[in-house]
């Protein structure tokens, strides 16, 4: 006889989630045994007859007696008369055998489909993906992208409509840029709000081997429970913990990469040169055939180990990780080592009523070398420098010369000396007690202390000595910032018919102090010292070494709570509100409130969808929100004073320096308020071989923070930081999965993403100030040229080009420009006013396609990526593209005609140089193999794979990479001159589990 019961389970992290778990009693009739026995068993998955490991066996009624399956899902087990056995396995459904007279059995375990349903992380703990309301995407660690990652971002590149994420710089220290629904400020930050297991953080927090899940919260309603944080997105991180009852395993992973430029500049060579002299043309001619390109690079190798452990039982169990990661970049002496460690313990008590976690994580990253500011520079002098002069001298010396920002790029990276630590130690602890069925009270308490400690410094070769009479310089800083955080939530979730609701309360105080201090000096009796020995430098003696130190201090408070309905599992509604207090802004504005609301209707669930059976899911969403953003510092709104010694007064007949005011008061400084529409549809069809999600969203900021001119007096300086302005964003995003194929060798799942983004500048005035221009330009081309790129217009969209619109070169090779009146004119008469709006750096479409395939033990990940519809400022052609000035190299393309003429003009800042950046990227292309089981024994999960990342670009634009392109701030799409540039790698690696 067969029986169902239903059990409620719940694993240790706190998420909570329904699962059906089907038990059956076997009964047959057993002969009576006068002793104990020994009984072995088989245990295997009822899907594809796999043995399963790691199973949990318990005597029913006597916890004491009990296994665990080996590898190969065996077991034996000495057990008394009439025994009945408990097997329980994470993901399985759980059984009770009766054992009656067998002495040998095989078990099937059943995947239990609704424990294994989908659960979506949002702002203080987890929902049913079905019943989500707002637009969250959640990334499951099985769909990261494979190969090299940077950080947390890289997994989810292209995985997430309107999550735009580039990698703008090949340096190892670089991180990548990450942007959410377009810009949302003008001096806040549009960067989205990082929690990992709930404590804020960084991308590059934990390891990406070490993360779980990643969760997005894109609107206004699934973010405003985090507040004044939140306008940018909130990405939730969760780490990877061993789960109650399972076995104990040991996971080990690495890989190893080279890398190479993403695309090389192609200059004259010393041969050009050489031709160009028999030409006629000026060049100076050293006799040798450099190419300096190749003098700063090397041929970088890197390397990465991850090592986790996973152990204990149903009451305390323990997750560990130990991560390495050296790196080398393609320029000569930079790199970067990171050294991560995580502990996660987990104890239940009580009946499981009382849970505990308690995590560390420690981090220390190092960087060596020359310093990461250094490297656009000395890039650049290696783009200009003469092809046919030499690295060093006869003398063995370097070989230097005299000219305008024109210094020996070899003699840079070498006599320079860079190295930089920094350290974290996180540690958060929670309490989560359930006093009774429904409902529970989490206490989260946390403290990361941060610190780094950097140290710089020039030899007596260096060209500081010979074009600054510095004889050697050196300096150090430190910085600390000490972060604690306190939450306390609790949560009551009640079922009853077909209602279904659940209740969030919590406070949450958050405490930063940060301290910085710097000191340098130069004139150095001997440049052994480095930074070692500052006081030894003859500057201090002469008054002209430098020393600065800060401390500041902030503090954030919010109440808040959130209400969840569902009935019948049709129909939906989530109704949060924050009341949030911070420090950074006036004395009359410190609180402020974010409340927001959604609604879903499941329309899958109606009866009248019963005879579609194609149809899995459909669901209607609309949600309104309220978000801020906080200042970017804290005392923005009180009143400061710089001293000076250039400023003062004569007292008694003697100067007296004092005191200047450096900042004006502004008690009613206040958050930039976003208000923020969002209107979707979720679907599945055909068992959810296909499924997806369309969004529509408009949000709109308000009370934007700008810096406005004053009149002096009745205030004390000249630019007040007031908030006034409106900002407008509206997009579109698509997300559709698709299973083309799927048998039991051969499986294929693609997955496409797009979005578009509009925006514009709404106004830059409130009632009380009115700017003095209806615009403001930003971005700059840098000397000699000296003009800012772009200009912000209220009324017209963000990220335009301000330019002079050339149409071509005269027959001595001058510019040719467009006037305001639409007139051909020579540049030389141009006048600023003549400068027109051309193009826009911001991408009108991103599109993304994903496709996995697995066929028997092999895989396959191919990643594209692009973006269409928008243009890209090329420094490199702006300034390297021109013949006119013969002390410095240039492209091999400077001397083809324009118009059927050589240009011969100064460096200028036109139209020209603007270029459409539309690109397709094949990016991550990821072939793997999946050894068999016990192949050794003991082992399982075998893989080896190679992988390759920024493989090829289809793309016109001439610069090095169309995505190493800044894509945030107010001048996007500028592909800046000083630069570490993009790389190309290619990985090999392996990862097993025993």
């Amino acid at each position: 006889m067969k029986r169902k019961l239903t059990r409620l389970i719940q694993d240790t992290s706190g998420y909570l989630f329904c699962s059906l778990a089907l038990m059956f009693f076997l009964s047959i009739n057993a002969k009576a045994l006068a002793a104990d026995r020994q009984i072995t068993g088989t245990i295997v998955s009822s899907e594809d007859k796999n043995p399963l490991p790691g199973v949990t066996i318990i005597v029913k009624g006597n916890n004491a007696i009990g296994t665990a399956s080996d590898t190969e899902g065996k077991f034996k087990l000495t057990v008394p008369e009439d025994a009945t056995l408990i097997l329980s396995y994470i993901g399985y459904v759980s059984q009770e055998i009766a054992v009656g007279n067998q002495s040998s059995i095989t078990i099937e375990l059943a995947p239990d489909q609704k424990q294994l349903a989908e659960v979506v992380v949002i702002g203080y703990g987890t929902q049913k993906k079905g019943d989500v309301t707002s637009s969250v995407a959640s990334i499951k660690r099985e769909d990261f992208i494979k190969g090299t990652v940077r950080d947390a971002a890289q997994l989810v590149q292209g995985k997430v409509a309107g999550l735009r994420i580039t990698t703008p710089s090949g340096s190892p220290t670089a991180n990548t840029q990450i942007n959410l629904r377009g810009i949302n400020s003008i001096n806040g930050t549009s960067d989205p709000l990082i929690l990992i297991d709930g404590v804020p953080g960084g991308l590059n927090t934990v390891a990406p081997e070490d993360i779980e899940s990643v969760d997005v919260l894109k609107d206004g309603s699934a973010a405003a429970i985090y507040g004044t944080r939140a306008t940018g997105g909130v990405i939730l991180i969760t780490t990877r913990k061993n789960r109650a009852g399972s076995r104990s395993t040991i996971e080990y992973s690495n890989y190893v990469n080279i890398q190479t430029i993403a695309r090389r500049p192609q200059l004259l060579t010393g041969d050009d040169y050489r031709q160009k002299i028999a030409e006629g043309i000026p060049y100076t001619d050293y006799g040798g055939n450099t190419d300096w390109l190749d003098e700063i690079m090397q041929k970088p190798v890197s390397q990465n180990h991850n090592l986790t452990f996973f152990g204990g039982n149903s009451t305390t169990n323990f997750t560990g990780s130990v991560n390495y990661r050296n790196w080398e970049g393609i320029f000569l002496r930079s790199a970067q080592s990171r050294f991560t460690g995580r502990a996660d313990l987990n104890h239940a008590m009580f009946k499981n009523k009382l849970k505990t976690n308690i995590q560390m994580i420690s981090r220390t990253i190092k960087a060596d070398g020359t310093g990461d500011g250094e490297y656009g520079y000395i890039y650049r002098q290696a783009m200009i420098r003469n092809p046919t002069d030499r690295v060093r001298t006869e003398t063995g010396a370097w070989q230097e010369r005299d000219g305008y920002f024109y210094e020996n790029p070899v003699s840079r990276i070498n006599e320079a000396n860079y190295e930089g630590v920094s350290r974290e130690m996180r540690l958060s602890g929670s309490l989560d007690y359930a006093p009774i069925d429904d409902l529970n009270f989490k206490l989260l308490v946390s403290n990361v202390q941060s610190t780094s400690l950097d140290g710089y410094s020039t030899t007596f070769n260096h060209t500081n000595t010979r074009l600054s009479n510095q004889n050697a310089t050196a300096g150090r800083s430190t910085t600390a910032n000490d972060e604690k955080l306190l939450e306390l939530t609790g949560n009551y979730a009640k079922s009853f018919g077909k209602h279904r609701f659940t209740l969030l309360g919590g406070y949450s105080y958050q405490q930063a102090v940060y301290e910085a201090f710097s000191a340098s000096n130069w004139d150095f009796p001997t440049d052994a010292y480095d930074w070692n020995n500052l006081g030894a430098g003859g500057a201090l003696q002469k008054g002209q070494a430098a020393m600065s130190s800060t401390k500041n201090k902030w503090q954030l408070a919010g109440f808040f709570g959130r209400l969840t309905y569902s009935w019948n599992e049709k129909y939906l509604l989530m109704a949060s509100v924050r009341r949030e207090g911070s420090s950074r802004f006036g004395v009359n504005n410190q609180w402020g409130t974010f409340p927001a609301a959604s609604v879903g209707w499941r329309i899958s669930k109606e009866r009248f969808m019963e005879g579609l059976t194609g149809v899995s899911e459909i669901k209607l969403r609309a949600g309104i929100g309220v978000t801020g953003t906080i200042a970017s510092s804290p005392y923005l709104s009180q009143i400061s004073y710089n001293f000076s010694t250039g400023q003062g007064a004569y007292v008694g007949g003697k100067w007296v320096p004092g005191f200047i005011p450096a900042r004006n008061f502004n008690p009613n400084l206040r958050w930039e308020k976003k208000e923020e529409v969002n209107a979707g549809i979720d679907f599945g069809f055909m068992k959810n071989r296909i499924n997806g999600s369309v969004d529509f969203y408009s949000r709109k900021v308000k009370d934007l923070l700008y810096n406005f001119p004053v009149p002096v007096p009745p205030y004390l300086t000249g630019s007040m930081l007031i908030n006034a302005g409106t900002m407008k964003n509206d997009g579109l995003e698509v997300l559709l999965n698709i299973v083309p194929v799927q048998t039991e060798k051969f499986q294929w799942n693609t997955g496409f993403t797009y979005s578009t983004n509009r925006n514009k500048l709404v106004s830059l005035s409130n009632d009380q100030f009115k700017a003095s221009n209806d615009f403001f330009d930003a971005g700059a081309t840098g000397e000699p040229i000296q003009v800012s790129t772009h200009r912000v217009k209220v009324g017209e969209p963000i990220g335009r080009f301000f330019v002079l619109k050339s149409v071509g070169v005269d027959d001595k090779g001058g510019w040719l420009v467009e006037n305001k009146n639409g007139e051909v004119i020579p540049i030389a008469s141009a006048k600023p006013e003549d400068r027109q709006y051309y193009g826009n750096g911001i991408p009108k479409h991103i599109v993304g396609w994903n496709n996995s395939v697995r066929y028997k033990n092999f895989d396959l990940a191919v990643n594209m990526r692009g973006a269409f519809g928008y243009d890209i400022l090329n420094f490199q052609s702006m300034f390297y593209n021109n013949p006119k000035n013969k002390a410095y190299n240039m492209l091999k393309t400077a001397y083809d005609p324009i118009d059927g003429k050589v240009l011969n003009n100064d460096l200028v800042y036109v139209s020209e140089y603007i270029e459409n950046g539309n690109y397709w990227k094949i990016d991550n292309v990821t072939f793997g193999y999946s050894l068999p089981n016990n192949l050794v024994k003991g082992m399982r999960n075998a893989r080896i794979f190679v992988s390759g990342l920024n493989l090829a670009t289809i793309t016109k634009y001439t610069g090095i990479d169309p995505e190493g392109v800044s894509m945030t701030g107010f001048f996007p799409g500028s592909d800046q001159r000083d630069k570490y540039p993009t790389t190309r790698t290619f990985t090999a690696g392996l990862s097993v589990t025993f």
